[in-house]
This record gives C-alpha cells, sequence and structure tokens, in this order.
C-alpha cells in the first residue's frame, strides 16, 4: 500500500506535497474529497497501534469541542477520525510498511529522506 493522505485546502499539506518525492506509486488522497472509510482508519490503526495517534489535536473542531478536557478513549478518537475528516493527522505517508504521519520537521524529513531512498 502507498498512500498519501492530505487536505487539499491545507497550505502546509499542498507545500509538503511538493517538498516531497511523490512517484506515480503513491495514490494521493484527498481527504475532504474522498473521507477515509472504516477499513482505511482501522489499516491506519494497525500500522500505528492508536486512534489517538492518527488524531489532530491541533484542529478547530478538536479544540471548539473542549476535547483536550474530556477522557477519551480508543474508540472515541476512531469514532471521532469517521465523523470528520480535519480529525486526522496529516498528512500521513503510507509506503508499504512504513508510515509517516504529521507536518512535524523530523517527520518531513524523515519521509523525505525514505522516499528518496526508493
Amino acid at each position: 500500500m502507498r498512500l498519501f493522505y492530505y487536505l487539499s485546502s491545507c497550505d502546509t499539506c499542498k507545500r509538503i506535497a511538493k517538498e516531497l518525492p511523490l512517484n506515480d506509486s503513491i495514490m494521493q488522497v484527498d481527504i475532504k474529497k474522498s473521507p477515509l472509510t472504516t477499513t482505511q482508519i482501522e489499516a491506519l490503526h494497525q500500522r500505528v497501534g492508536s486512534y489517538e495517534q492518527l488524531i489532530n489535536k491541533r484542529a478547530q473542531l478538536y479544540k471548539q469541542r473542549n476535547l483536550k478536557d474530556k477522557n477519551l478513549q480508543e474508540e472515541d478518537f476512531k469514532n471521532l477520525l469517521l465523523e470528520h475528516y480535519t480529525f486526522l493527522k496529516r498528512p500521513i505517508v503510507v509506503f508499504d510498511d512504513r508510515i509517516f504521519i504529521g507536518n512535524g520537521a523530523q517527520t518531513i524529513a524523515d519521509a523525505k529522506a525514505f522516499l528518496n531512498e526508493q
């Protein structure tokens, strides 16, 4: 599986997409136009072991609902991911058995280095 999950309206995602060597073997998925399915979210969960790691805690909806003050469980995080695309931490690069989640400088540098080796 080779995927790049991003949000087309996100300037950070656009910038990162230009930085990364995303060849034709990597399918690009705009999560706004094609929201993730339960199967896709569960596949990501299998790779990282936690739905919470997939959550964008800087999302406006996350803040508006004061979710940081709630004692959320794994099933709650899964439901948030299914509810609205903005809860997904992005971008996400899945390349065979490797996964890179989020837009942190080190994460993007690691993804770029890895993809350049492929």
